[in-house]
């Protein structure tokens, strides 16, 4: 873990200058995310680099599930190395899910696009997948929403981040956990 650790660290920094500098993005009530303890950041999923925004918006690490093809490329080693999870989409990946349950349970960060997949039709969200409330629940972790809005283009995009207020699922079913982070994903970005 700390290797990875280390790794993420070094490539949040040198990428995270470069991405910075080249989209000049905005980050908003950044102040709520916790501090320490389990938690799942949780948001709308428009781009390949979606991913970056919660990233260099906490200086906790964030062990971000991904699609296994991912980890079958050129590219694997970078999301090996960095504390990925790896997730077959093909099937209900219970392994992937173990891994996010015990870094929760361990109290670490884990981020996820209750979509499942980037957002690429007219709708502002695709319906929510329940992995996220469902993880929060067994672990009584802060899930933590935000919304991306603007482009991925050079600087004058309006590219934007903006964390919504965390909450636990406690009492709540998972379907009024995961409306509930559907609703406040979804007023962020219409704000």
């Amino acid at each position: 873990m700390e290797t990875k650790k280390i790794n993420y660290t070094i490539f949040k920094y040198l990428l995270g200058m470069v991405f910075l500098i080249y989209y000049r993005p905005k980050f908003k009530n950044t102040k709520v995310i916790p501090k320490k303890g389990p938690m799942l950041v949780c948001g709308n999923h428009i781009h390949m680099f979606d991913q970056c925004l919660p990233i260099l918006s906490t200086k906790r690490m964030i062990h971000y599930m991904a699609k296994k093809e991912y980890f079958d490329g050129k590219t694997s080693w970078f999301f090996k190395s960095t504390g990925c999870i790896s997730v077959d989409r093909s099937i209900h990946d219970e392994k992937a899910k173990e891994e996010a349950l015990s870094l929760l349970k361990d109290g670490y960060a884990v981020g996820l696009f209750p979509e499942g997949t980037r957002n690429k039709t007219n709708d502002i969200l695709l319906p929510f997948k329940y992995g996220a409330v469902s993880m929060a629940k067994k672990t009584d972790a802060y899930v933590v929403p935000f919304g991306i809005t603007g482009k991925y283009k050079f600087w004058n995009n309006k590219l934007t981040i903006t964390f919504g207020t965390p909450f636990k699922v406690g009492d709540l079913t998972l379907e009024e956990a995961n409306d509930k982070l559907r609703k406040e994903i979804l007023q962020i970005i219409e704000e």
